[in-house]
């Protein structure tokens, strides 16, 4: 049995997809059960339990044969991490607690970085505090996710333009799909190891760079896309008009930086790579459809 945080989310859901389609149980721990009514009609156990409480989760990883483990998505967390420094306590104390077979974290890109990294500095420390559980770990550190640009679709569709953060549109950024996450996680946690693990986690070989990614969504949505650069004086204006708060772009501006300097990057040593199979032309064309 594998317990799962985050099942109703992007990536845990793909998690238990591929699990259950291999004949595992699965167990989801979920803060509302109301929004897993699926999942249990399915066969999975349900726990509920707050991502900050180590006695709740404790009890959702008891008997696991392997943990799936993440911090709630933030773009705007308060200064100095204060929630997902709680929720990585509780995961720790929780994982101490149960002593499951294994435990497998989302991470990040760039979390291997001891500084300059803004919003991804929340993975470098749940990275940090999990080196030490008395298990086998392994941290997927993921590229950067294509659901990020589905929000703007309406925009792509009117404007006929596809603006980016990162730069230079010629580079060839690690994308990935979430789904393809999710097939990573469930394929390591049905492996056995000892120590600690660290797999880079992106789509095809080779990067994509955001010219094609443009193009990809252009043709899914049937007409010429041209991708912008965002010159950097214009972030902060855009980041508050998505509804970002004013006071909170900073960590934002700061990853995003660090991703056009090459600070955060792929291709460290001592380690392994995990390619997804999903290019971003089929991402955009089924997204859109």
């Amino acid at each position: 049995m594998f317990t799962v945080m985050g099942i109703t989310g992007n990536v845990g859901g793909a998690l238990a997809e591929n699990l259950l389609a291999a004949g595992k149980k699965v167990r989801g721990v979920v803060r509302n059960p109301e929004k897993a009514k699926a999942w249990a009609e399915r066969g999975v156990e349900l726990v509920q339990s707050a991502y900050g409480d180590a006695e709740g989760l404790a009890k959702a990883f008891l008997g696991s044969e392997g943990v799936f483990a993440m911090i709630p998505p933030d773009f705007a967390p308060a200064p100095g991490f204060p929630d997902q420094k709680r929720t990585i306590a509780a995961i720790r104390e929780a994982l101490v607690q149960a002593r499951p077979g294994k435990a497998v974290f989302l991470s990040s890109i760039g979390s291997e970085q001891p500084s300059g990294l803004g919003l991804i500095a929340s993975t470098h420390l749940m990275e940090e505090a999990m080196r030490t559980l008395p298990i086998p770990v392994a941290f997927l550190r993921a590229g950067s996710f294509m659901e990020n640009w589905l929000g703007g679709l309406d925009h792509l569709r009117t404007s006929g333009e596809m603006p980016f953060f990162y730069a230079p549109l010629e580079r060839r950024f690690p994308l990935v799909a979430t789904r393809d996450i999710g097939l990573a996680a469930a394929t390591v946690l049905q492996e056995s190891w000892t120590g600690q693990r660290v797999l880079e986690v992106d789509g095809p070989e080779g990067g994509t760079d955001l010219y094609e990614t443009a193009t990809a969504f252009g043709k899914a949505l049937g007409r010429e896309l041209k991708a912008v650069q965002l010159p950097e004086p214009a972030w902060q204006d855009v980041l508050v008009s998505i509804g970002m708060p004013a006071d909170r772009t900073a960590l934002y501006i700061e990853m995003v930086k660090s991703f056009n300097s090459g600070w955060i990057h792929f291709g460290n040593a001592g380690v392994e790579r995990f390619h997804g199979p999903t290019t971003i032309e089929v991402f955009a064309r089924e997204s859109v459809k």
